[in-house]
């Protein structure tokens, strides 16, 4: 639960709505960042909405556009581990100490990241194909149906550590997310790959300035 009000919607286009809610993500995210607001309620706020949202979209949203072939099973998996993703950077913002440390600042980009590339690509390969596939009566309707879990998320609170610990815990048991150890080793891997990647590109500056 979080004092910072968060808008409960009760009915419209499942794809507006959707879309309210990214902009939504968007100006938390800034909260979050700004030193003249209450940081801490920013980041529960941040955090319920996007487990709501992200819940009720598994639950009530991608299963109807997949059976009613607007997105392909694919698709649908594709964005159910994206989400794994966003919980497993949202853990590690929420377990950052505090709201005026380097941890706090550095987990909450890697969450927003995480956030961005997601919201971008929903819009593309999920939201796109709803708005054309699906007619403007059944989107309104999947709309009220996906609100309705939505705000009931957000009612009871639904994104606190242990909370969204187990949402990490059942993607790993269904597969949608590697085990805890396999996703810290490609980490690791990732990040050397990257600091190699930079020092050639140094190196390779160096040599043309001389």
């Amino acid at each position: 639960m979080t004092d910072t009000e968060i808008p409960r919607p009760t009915d419209g286009d499942v794809v507006d709505r959707i879309l309210e809610d990214h902009r939504l993500f968007e100006d938390l995210l800034r909260q979050c960042r700004r030193t003249d607001v209450d940081r801490a309620a920013a980041r529960t706020a941040l955090a319920e909405v996007l487990v709501a949202h992200a819940v009720a979209e598994e639950e009530k949203v991608y299963p109807e556009l997949r059976r009613s072939r607007a997105i392909s099973g694919h698709e649908e998996e594709h964005s159910e581990e994206e989400h794994a993703e966003i919980n497993e950077a949202l853990l590690a913002f929420l377990q950052a100490k505090g709201t005026d440390t380097q941890k706090y600042e550095d987990t909450l980009e890697e969450l927003a990241t995480a956030v961005n590339h997601h919201a971008g690509e929903e819009e593309t390969t999920i939201l796109n194909p709803a708005r054309e596939e699906v007619g403007e009566e059944r989107r309104a309707e999947l709309g009220a149906v996906w609100l309705s879990r939505r705000n009931q998320l957000l009612d009871e609170g639904c994104a606190s550590e242990e909370q969204v610990q187990a949402l990490l815990d059942e993607a790993e048991a269904e597969g949608v997310l590697a085990p805890e150890g396999a996703r810290e080793e490609a980490d690791a891997i990732k990040e050397e790959a990257k600091k190699t990647a930079e020092e050639i590109e140094e190196k390779a500056k160096k040599e043309s300035a001389g």
